[in-house]
Order: structure tokens, then C-alpha cells, then sequence
């Protein structure tokens, strides 16, 4: 298997951008996006099956991982989704087109990619990455609250949201066998989250998710224009995005291929097998 290398890329808005590559750049581009509380070492597994036929990219998005910003960077969605895009046509070897994967906040921002530029988005993997309100299970009860006053005391309320206790519950509730995921993933996840300032840049990014919402009509409508191929792998016992957001798809993309796995949010800890191989299956229909 091919294995990826690390490297950061100084922009012209002043953020570095931390990523991971691997495969040739002369192959198909699949771009990588992951969610919170991650980074692109979720992926650490996928990228090397990816790579022996594409050309595969992982960022870091702001707030995660090893990307660094400029004191004064404002962590909306809409500012995750600028600096990407910025990336994206700085790299030097700037992919023209690519298709995307995206989990959890990986949606919102590579969706807004595709509003961007909706003829370089050649297929989209969506991994419990969502765009309909049907999808929102009840987990996200209190951060709707905070959504509602946007109150201290609300936003007080979802502090447990960055603790040790909720990252590992991410990544173990739903699975059938929870003995299964390593420890290590979680354990970097909230050595990250815990530097020093961060969890006030997660209380503001759950604060701007409701923009995300909001969107969620601009983004069907893409679906619809498009057409864009779309294939949905789910982790069906997601009690933040339910199994109800993967099968929406099917009403703007009436093609769209939905598979639901018998696990949890963070599905490619327990199940990449099964979802590299209808990634892949789904990847060549495309003839990417």
C-alpha cells in the first residue's frame, strides 16, 4: 500500500494549512474532509487503499488538527470553506477537478466547494456528512437551545461537548463491538481540542452550524441542478446524524446510492472494509 506524506502550505490569507498526500498527481483527485473533533489522521487508514488508484488530499481544517491560523481568523463555516478553497488553488499542483468525501463538519464545508465551483466536484462520498434537516438526531437538542438564545448559559451548557468523555463515546457508541477502536484516534482528537483557547473556537463553530442549516436548501438545490453523482455510507446508530439524512439524498438525487452500516459516528474506525469497498465500486461506475 502506498503510504502518504505530511506537509503545510503557508497562504496568501495567512493561515498554514496542514495535509496529507499520497497516490500520483497524475491520477483521478479525491479530496478528504473530515469532521469534529478529527482531523485528516482520520483518514489514516483510507488513504492508502485510495491511493493505489488516485491521487488522494487530506487537509486539516481550522480549529483542528495541525493547521494554524492568525490570531485574528474568525471560525465560521464560511471562513473553514474560504480557507480550503484558498488551499485548494494554491497548492502547486492545483487540482482541477476532484471528487470529495465528507464526514460531519466535512459536509458544510465541502459543499460550499461545490456551490463555489460546482463543475470541479466530480462525485461526492457522503460518510454521515448532512444537508437535509432530516438528518439532525436528537444529540444536537441542547446546541439547538444555544442556536435559540445564544445565551452564556447555553453555551456554558455544551461545554461536555469537548471532554474526554464525549470524544471517546463519539467514537464507541453504536459500534457492535466496541473493543475494536483503537485508542489513539480519540486520544489525539482531544490532546488537540484541549490547547489552550480551543474550546472557545469549538463553542463558536457549534454557534455557526446553524448557518449550516440555513444553507441546507441552497445546497439541495445544487443536488438537484447537477445531478452530481452521490454515494451515502452511514453509520445508522449516529445519534448525531441520524440514518433519515442519508436516504434524503434520494429525493434530489433520485440515482444516489445509500448503504447503512451496523455501527456509529465515527463508521471507518469499525468498518473501513466495508466502506472503502463501495467507495471504490462506486468510484469506478464513475469512471473517475
Amino acid at each position: 500500500m502506498t503510504t502518504s506524506s505530511v506537509h503545510t502550505l503557508s497562504l496568501s490569507s495567512g493561515e498554514t494549512v496542514f495535509y496529507r498526500e499520497a497516490g500520483s498527481r497524475s491520477n483521478p483527485t479525491i479530496l478528504l474532509l473530515h469532521g469534529f473533533p478529527t482531523s485528516s489522521h482520520q483518514y489514516r487508514n483510507l488513504i492508502p487503499i485510495l491511493a493505489a488508484n488516485y491521487h488522494v488530499l487530506a487537509p486539516d481544517l481550522p480549529g483542528f488538527g495541525f493547521t494554524t491560523l492568525p490570531s485574528e481568523y474568525v471560525y465560521t463555516f464560511d471562513n473553514l470553506a474560504k480557507t480550503i478553497s484558498t488551499w485548494l488553488k494554491e497548492l502547486p499542483h492545483r487540482p482541477s477537478k476532484y471528487a470529495i468525501y465528507v464526514f460531519d463538519y466535512g459536509a458544510p464545508t465541502g459543499l460550499r466547494l461545490a456551490l463555489e465551483n460546482p463543475s470541479a466536484i466530480t462525485a461526492i462520498i457522503t460518510q454521515n456528512g448532512n444537508a437535509y434537516t432530516d438528518g439532525l438526531g436528537a444529540a444536537w437538542a441542547p446546541i439547538q437551545q444555544y442556536w435559540a438564545t445564544g445565551a452564556e448559559k447555553d453555551r456554558e451548557s455544551i461545554h461536555g461537548l469537548v471532554s474526554f468523555t464525549t470524544t471517546k463515546w463519539q467514537y464507541t457508541d453504536g459500534v457492535l463491538d466496541p473493543s475494536i477502536i483503537q485508542p489513539e484516534a480519540y486520544t489525539l482528537d482531544q490532546a488537540l481540542l484541549d490547547r489552550p483557547g480551543n474550546r472557545e473556537i469549538q463553542m463558536d463553530l457549534f454557534y455557526d452550524y446553524r448557518n449550516n442549516v440555513a444553507m441546507y436548501p441552497q445546497f439541495q438545490e445544487y443536488f438537484r441542478k447537477s445531478q452530481v453523482p452521490l454515494l451515502a455510507v452511514w453509520g445508522r446508530n449516529d445519534k448525531f446524524f441520524i440514518p433519515a439524512g442519508a436516504e434524503a439524498y434520494k429525493r434530489d438525487l433520485p440515482k444516489a446510492e445509500v448503504h447503512l452500516l451496523e455501527t456509529g459516528h465515527f463508521a471507518l474506525e469499525s468498518n473501513l472494509g466495508d466502506i472503502s469497498r463501495y467507495m471504490l465500486q462506486f468510484l469506478e461506475k464513475q469512471k473517475l
